[in-house]
């Protein structure tokens, strides 16, 4: 009588230890970010006002549609490009700049535009190419961010399209990484204007 009481002890603590292992914790996912608003600072690295392009999507995943302001550069100008990025749908608005340039290892900005509106970088980006961008920031590995890129604008008056598309790529970003790896936290395409 008393192996049989130990026996089904021993079956309870067994049970109870099995269903209490890691393997029952799921594993911890990696949120996509809520990003409503991205704003594109264009400076002239020679001095000059500021060109600034918005894209604000009031209502998030709401029926309501993003509103974007073109870009509009001027013809042979060069301009560093600053890239910022909120959630203004949270109290208070959170800023996923920040955390992009914190966890730079996971991220990368890609690029892409038409019509030769650029003369540096040549080609038509890095979206689905192997188009350069040229890079101002890198990660703690020495790979590129994108919050911060150089771009001189073309000598001669058009128009097209700039695309700007944020990866979150956590453990596969590396020297080889492309615009195909990761999840997309943004996919955004701006009317670019040379004037």
């Amino acid at each position: 009588m008393f192996k049989n009481y130990y026996l089904i002890a021993l079956l309870i603590l067994s049970v109870a230890f099995v269903s209490c292992s890691d393997d029952d914790v799921p594993p911890e996912e990696n949120e996509e970010e809520v990003i409503n608003e991205v704003t594109l600072t264009f400076t002239p690295t020679g001095g000059g006002d500021d060109v600034v392009a918005t894209y604000v999507d009031a209502d998030g995943e709401g029926t309501g549609n993003p509103v974007l302001t073109d870009i509009e550069l001027t013809a042979g100008v060069s301009y560093e490009l600053n890239i910022t990025m909120a959630n203004t749908l949270e109290s208070p608005a959170e800023d996923i700049t920040e955390e992009v340039e914190a966890e730079g290892d996971e991220h990368q900005l890609f690029f892409s535009w038409s019509n030769d509106v650029f003369s540096s970088p040549s080609g038509s980006g890095n979206i689905g190419s192997n188009g350069t961008v040229n890079y101002n920031d890198q990660d703690n590995n020495g790979n590129p961010i994108g919050l911060s890129t150089t771009w001189t604008a073309a000598q001669t008056a058009g128009s097209g399209e700039f695309r700007v598309v944020l990866k979150h790529q956590p453990d596969i970003k590396s020297t080889t990484s492309t615009s195909s790896d990761g999840e997309t936290d943004v996919d955004i395409t701006w009317t670019i204007n040379i004037n």
